[in-house]
């Protein structure tokens, strides 16, 4: 198999940096004497006294041996992220200061494990792969990992987008990654009856288009879920799927740099995947853990042998950037001569015969040209919720009704894009305190957080997109003997009105006219919040085509608060909410609810249901894990897609590796459990080809 040629790629790009202008070191010389007070007078002063420092963070300013062109590097990166970013924030300075030095401080050579994969060009496509696996998120990064340990097989990894960014690592900047271009922009169809806040009725539905897909996106935070989840889904009819089966496969991929819990049966070290809490913290965090206690719940690992409780947020970070799983996977595995990793490649249809009902290969646009690669073993689709119950259907694999509809021949009928499932809270519940203790962002855009986090991955810039805490609660509705929590609780050191109005409503899709009446009056004020999360809602939506072009996005009907019954749950975990500001550990800063009435809602007596159910159905925030519209289930089941080896039915050579699959969506953050699935799929693909089974 040909090598992709990564070697003359990285002397060309070393070339570059040292023939650009030597203005960046002069630059960074005189940022790191006012922030550090140091006497540093050349690049060599510079090396020998963050020497020690900076190989353990690996800035690599002994590497370059010549200077980055700052200008390049600001546009460059400004271009990639999607160019509204710098618009986005009054200090139009601090994200192009932030992405150069990132990039300068941490720049990383080729034989370095955390140098960036190249994009096999159109020249060294192969016309056939064993394994062909269609997306490199959460779950194909693993897959494409774990496949190409098998040195004689060779598998092609197809991505829709490009690859992360420096502003990408940075986790205090998650909400201006969405509605980038690495965001596929998604957006719910209006229901009338949620999402009123936002701008025509309609939820954003941030997707990751990007090696690492959603885990560059999101909160980056671990949470695996209860373990009553997994072994309902194995009474459903999915022998292997048990608790006992998926904590194998957690603990496989993890890497916790928490020692204590690393000591534990329930975690472990030497995986790929980085998992630890945030190097930095405001006060509040303590406190909301402090609350919780305070109100009868342990302080406890949420993922450990009991649920219920608080817990300081855990993440998938690394040194204090964020560790997606194309950094934790796909990074690690770049240089093996059996993986090809071809990046903006929009994969248009999975090739089966109509007859025989074999997958045999997929054809995908890149640069404007049409491919066909064939697969001599298996297709795996890995393009999540959205992409994969899209993809099925324009390849004849779906609802007879729907795909009649488009005038797409029907090769085999099931249920792909029903059992649609999705966590949602209450956004914008919001806290004053009377105390400089919270992420106020313009208190932060300062020379001094830029070189915490650049030089030493310190400091504000590493919290989890604002998240310092996490909870399992319950409300009146579930049963506390079970350990079962119903409500899960995102902590967060700010909330709507912390960036002054600058990115976070629009990430949100919030109307002018509504963050102008709730938010605005109370621009960059010191302010704490929480997101009540519904963990297990009984709403069920679907994904429909909007056509049959590949490049037109799907439907999305989340139906939201279509069952009552979610509707009373979250309004009792709005209620513990309330109660936990009013706690000792939070009165110290002086918490009170913010007394601005929202619109539609302000005839109606505050701290009352029908005011708490106004609030949700305006300003319902979904926490963006959409899982279920490839159904595993048993084979009698109507809505089943894949069997519990996750092969879909009546199609050979094709499985479907994501979040899709679901058939019940676990009571948790879904990064992690993805990475599972991707883990155990992977496993069973080795274990059907190999003929051997896994102990």
């Amino acid at each position: 198999m040909p090598h992709l040629g990564k070697g003359i790629a990285y002397q060309m790009e070393l070339r570059n940096y040292q023939s650009a202008a030597p203005t960046t070191a002069k630059i960074v010389i005189e940022m790191l004497k006012s922030a550090h007070e140091k006497h540093v007078e050349s690049l060599e002063d510079l090396q020998r006294a963050h020497h020690c420092h900076c190989h353990r963070y690996r800035c690599r300013l002994n590497i370059l041996r010549g200077d980055i062109n700052m200008s390049s590097a600001i546009v460059g990166a400004a271009t990639a992220i999607g160019g509204a970013v710098t618009a986005a924030t009054s200090n139009s300075w601090f994200i192009p200061m932030l992405m150069a030095a990132v990039a300068y401080f941490q720049y990383e050579e080729i034989m370095d494990p955390e140098s960036k994969p190249s994009d096999v060009s159109s020249d060294d496509i192969l016309d056939h792969y064993d394994f062909i696996v269609i997306g490199a998120g959460s779950a194909g990064a693993v897959v494409a990992n774990r496949l190409t340990e098998v040195e004689n097989w060779n598998v092609l990894l197809l991505e829709a987008g490009g690859d992360e960014t420096e502003l990408t690592d940075v986790p205090l900047m998650a909400g201006y990654l969405q509605l980038s271009k690495i965001d596929w922009q998604y957006k719910t169809e209006p229901s009338g009856t949620a999402c009123l806040a936002m701008q025509g009725g309609r939820c954003n539905w941030p997707r990751g288009k990007v090696l690492g897909g959603s885990s560059v996106l999101n909160y980056m935070l671990y949470l695996r879920g209860s373990k009553h989840d997994y072994d309902n889904w194995e009474a459903l009819g999915n022998p292997g799927w048990s608790y006992r089966d998926a904590l194998y496969y957690f603990k496989k991929s993890e890497d916790n740099t928490n020692p204590y819990l690393a000591s534990t049966p329930y975690h472990a070290q030497g995986g790929y995947l980085t998992v630890g809490e945030a190097p930095y913290h405001t006060p509040l965090a303590a406190s909301f853990v402090e609350a919780g206690v305070e109100m009868g719940y342990d302080n406890r690992d949420l993922n450990g042998e009991k649920m219920t409780g608080f817990m300081i947020a855990q993440g998938t970070t690394r040194r204090g950037s964020r560790c997606s799983t194309s950094k934790a996977f796909l990074r690690p595995a770049r240089l093996r001569p059996n993986l090809h990793i071809s990046m903006n490649s929009h994969v248009t249809r999975i090739m089966i015969d109509p007859v025989s009902k074999l997958a045999f290969g997929v054809e995908f646009v890149k640069d404007q040209k049409l491919y066909h690669v064939r697969a001599t073993k298996e297709v795996v689709l890995s393009g999540g919720s959205v992409n994969s119950p899209q993809l099925l259907m324009l390849s004849g694999v779906g609802p007879r009704k729907e795909l009649a509809k488009h005038r797409i021949p029907v090769i085999k009928e099931l249920s792909v894009g029903e059992n649609l499932q999705d966590h949602i809270g209450l956004g914008g519940l919001t806290f004053l305190v009377n105390q400089p203790v919270s992420i106020v962002e313009n208190r932060f855009h300062t020379m001094s957080t830029v070189l915490q986090y650049a030089v030493f991955g310190q400091g504000p810039l590493t919290i989890l997109g604002g998240v310092e805490g996490l909870a399992y609660v319950n409300t009146k509705y579930a049963n506390s003997s079970l350990d079962w929590p119903d409500i899960e609780f995102h902590f967060v050191s700010g909330s709507t009105n912390s960036d002054g109005g600058s990115q976070l409503r629009k990430a949100h899709g919030l109307t002018d006219s509504f963050y102008r009446s709730v938010f605005e009056p109370i621009n960059n004020r010191d302010a704490w919040s929480i997101i009540p999360m519904l963990l297990r809602p009984k709403s069920v939506g679907s994904i429909r085509l909007r056509s049959s072009n590949p490049f037109d996005y799907p439907y999305i009907f989340p139906n939201y608060l279509s069952d009552d019954f979610d509707l009373k749950t979250l309004i009792e975990g709005v209620k513990v909410a309330v109660a936990l500001s009013r706690t000792k550990a939070m009165q110290r800063f002086g918490s009170r609810l913010s007394s601005i009435r929202w619109p539609g809602c302000e005839k109606l007596p505050p701290f009352t249901d029908a005011y708490w159910e106004c609030m949700i159905r305006r300003y319902t925030s979904t926490i963006y894990h959409p899982v279920g519209t490839c159904k595993m289930a048993p084979y009698w089941d109507k809505d089943a897609v894949v069997d519990a080896k996750l092969r879909v039915y009546g199609i050979r050579g094709l499985r479907v590796i994501d979040a899709s699959i679901m058939p019940k969506l676990v009571s948790a953050n879904t990064n992690a459990p993805v990475i599972m699935i991707a883990e155990k799929g992977s496993d069973m693909i080795k274990e059907f080809w190999i003929k051997n089974t896994i102990v």
